[in-house]
């Protein structure tokens, strides 16, 4: 563990940084590339300019998810509230911008902390700082962190209660096998008896899916050709954006969007003296987004050591939300 004092951190009480989240980001690479089907977490999508891509992603007209999970938070913030109780500390997974947060926030009574949890180091310091502005009151302590691998949060002695934050239906780009990991790894960082509240996206027409993962302003096709910028800046790679596209795919077995980079033409690219072979409609898979039903979705929940204490869904069942506690 990190504790990076040398930083200008303003408004913030502190700041921790938990391993070093790029140490591994090599490694992740070359392993999927080798692979038969080449791959790469979506979690490297969120550099700075990833994660400000996204931002604008969630404010597009196709992209339903965000302004539908908004809606349900503010039209059943005082539930959460109640469910919460006083004195919480919110540990939010996974953070970006820290906007939904603040409608909980303001529900809570006397809130103690406010923990973001985020792999993007100057994007996670910045929206906490822009937090932390406009909560002076309350203890703001971001963590530059893969909450994916094992953490150890600090200790906040005010707390009463400590609950987590998990929107925007990420648990969606986990396989199965990873979303129970994650929840079993949460459980253990939250403890028994305390919840979280999870944000899930629900099955439904294609077209709609197909429509939100490939705008016609062509935002998520920029967001995903940048994770190659990403390892170029890093990594010292040569992939030229040109010779790859943005493709959506609906896999029905799996439930799942997936988004993949398609090599336009027969090429060879090198990174960091590793050298990948192309051929003309090869593709990387980037990103899976599994769609739930409420029951499904409580049926894994349940296998990952949760009990379901209430679920919230919009009028025309597109997006749910979940209160979940540690069994």
């Amino acid at each position: 563990m990190i504790n990076n004092s040398k930083l200008d951190l303003g408004p913030l009480h502190d700041f921790y940084e938990l391993g070093h989240a790029e140490a591994n980001f090599l490694p992740a690479v070359i392993e999927g590339l080798s692979l038969p089907q080449k791959q790469l977490s979506s979690k490297y999508f969120y550099d700075q300019k990833g994660s400000d891509l996204f931002e604008q992603i969630t404010r597009l007209p196709e992209y339903y998810p965000t302004r539908t999970e908004i809606s349900l938070l503010k039209a059943h913030a005082k539930e959460f509230a109640e469910l919460i109780g006083p004195g919480a500390s919110l540990i939010e997974f996974g953070s970006g911008s820290s906007n939904k947060v603040r409608i909980i926030l303001d529900a809570l009574q006397e809130p103690s902390a406010y923990l973001p949890i985020d792999i993007s180091k100057d994007y996670l310091i910045e929206s906490a700082k822009d937090l932390a502005r406009s909560y002076p009151d309350l203890i703001v302590i971001p963590i530059s962190a893969d909450y994916t691998r094992p953490l150890t949060l600090p200790v906040l002695p005010s707390e009463l209660v400590r609950v987590g934050f998990f929107p925007g239906s990420t648990i969606g780009n986990f396989s199965r096998d990873e979303a129970i990991k994650f929840l079993r790894t949460a459980s253990i960082y939250l403890g028994a008896g305390n919840g979280l509240l999870i944000g899930v996206d629900l099955k439904k027409d294609t077209d709609m899916l197909f429509a939100a993962y490939d705008d016609a302003a062509g935002v998520t096709a920029r967001f995903n050709l940048n994770i190659l910028s990403h390892i170029n800046r890093e990594l010292g790679a040569d992939l030229d954006l040109e010779g790859f596209k943005h493709e959506v795919r609906w896999e029905a077995d799996k439930g799942s969007i997936e988004m993949h980079l398609v090599s336009k033409y027969d090429q060879k690219v090198s990174i960091n003296g590793h050298i990948f072979q192309f051929v003309a409609g090869e593709s990387i898979h980037t990103e899976d987004s599994h769609k739930y039903t409420i029951e499904t979705f409580q049926s894994l929940a349940e296998e990952a050591g949760w009990r379901s204490l209430s679920h919230w869904t919009d009028s025309e069942d597109l997006f749910s939300v979940h209160y979940l506690q540690v069994i």
